[in-house]
């Protein structure tokens, strides 16, 4: 049945696969009506009154647009006693973002999680959604996240491109888009129409395709369970692989545990290119086996699967934690050097977990990590 599917989807991609070309200087800004995080319908006519108005395509999941959130917030602060409208709007259709391309990212870009985004990073301008159509996205034709196009007071185009040369605020030295508004403020002519953006692709309607292929492969990957002893509970522990480890403690009979199950996979499968391990750890007896191999295949649990090797739960219990003497859930993250940066007796807070993940994995750019280290972590060793 999958491949029958991915197969349709395919040749309607194909079928459908056309360029998104970007909005023409010069051109009318395309009429919208889109929900936003407020609860309300947004439309051009609006801003009818402002004599500049600024649309910023962005969205969650872009490491470099988590980049420029602050950005957006500031250019509608400094300039939002002058008149002018600054918006954001998110222009990709979730169901074609694969799961590994939020390795960045708590979440992804439905209208509910740009609501979560926006009340974590207390973000004030307006933010909507065209994931569902896509029929305003088409219209402006944005390449990337992010990527801004301003219009004057008649709401012509008169700039797009990115909003200043560098995702590393201390490397930003031109002023892409604040030039542009203080120019068309002015009554002056915009020095610089156009600039190339840089950030994450526009996630089409037509990448659905590749998206059910990747969910298709994650079902098919292997699922295995080890019996594991107290020697290799205390191994575990001591983390010898040197990377972040995410180890969930769960049973058949935890209704809380099973509920939980399928957030820590998807978890997995988005940091996993980024070397994080999970490893579940069932504290069901031996003789119940088949119960949990049968769970863990329904979960598609690629991840390293652990089974208690004896009816001795409080042995085991004590090998990989003397101070755990309670029941599952029991969730502990660990990163390369052992510390413990995350620990939950219960059920877990899967935002901040995986908040915490982002802060602590390793990056190529010290202000990925910043971003997500305002959120509060129970760290312990």
């Amino acid at each position: 049945m999958w491949r029958l599917i991915f197969s349709l989807l395919l040749a309607l991609a194909a079928c459908g696969q056309t360029n998104h070309p970007i909005l023409a200087v010069g051109s009318p800004a395309p009429d919208f009506s889109l929900p936003g995080v407020d609860g309300k319908i947004h439309r051009l006519a609006d801003f009818a009154a402002c004599p500049v108005l600024v649309v910023v395509f962005t969205c969650n999941h872009c490491p470099i647009a988590q980049m420029y959130e602050q950005r957006i917030q500031q250019l509608e602060t400094d300039y939002r006693d002058r008149g002018v409208a600054v918006m954001a709007i998110q222009p990709n259709d979730p169901k074609a973002i694969r799961i590994d391309e939020l390795d960045s990212s708590d979440t992804s870009d439905s209208l509910d999680e740009m609501k979560i985004r926006v009340a974590y990073k207390h973000l004030r301008y307006p933010y909507l959604y065209d994931g569902e159509t896509q029929s305003v996205t088409r219209a402006y034709g944005p390449q990337a996240t992010p990527h801004v196009f301003i219009f004057d007071r008649d709401r012509k185009l008169r700039y797009e491109g990115r909003m200043d040369n560098s995702y590393r605020k201390e490397m930003v030295n031109t002023q892409d888009a604040r030039n542009a508004v203080d120019a068309l403020l002015a009554n002056r002519e915009v020095p610089v129409k156009h600039t190339g953006v840089f950030g994450c692709s526009t996630k089409w309607q037509e990448k659905i395709a590749s998206h059910m292929e990747s969910l298709r492969r994650i079902e098919e990957q292997p699922v295995k369970l080890e019996m594991a002893t107290a020697t290799d509970l205390k191994g575990l522990r001591e983390n010898p692989a040197k990377h972040m480890v995410l180890i969930s403690f769960w049973a058949t009979w935890c209704g809380s545990c099973i509920d939980e199950f399928s957030d820590f996979q998807d978890t997995y499968q988005m940091y996993k290119n980024r070397d994080l391990e999970l490893v579940t750890v069932s504290a069901n007896m031996p003789d119940e086996k088949a119960g949990v191999l049968k769970m863990l295949l329904k979960k598609h649990a690629s991840s390293r699967n652990l089974l208690f090797g004896s009816n001795d739960t409080s042995e085991l219990q004590t090998a990989f934690d003397p101070t755990w003497e309670s029941a599952v859930p029991y969730t502990i993250l660990l990163d390369a050097d052992r510390k413990v940066l995350y620990k939950s007796l219960g059920s877990v807070d899967i935002l901040e977990l995986r908040r915490t993940i982002l802060a602590n994995l390793a990056s190529d750019y010290t202000g990925f990590n910043q971003y997500w280290q305002s959120t509060s972590t129970r760290s312990e060793r």
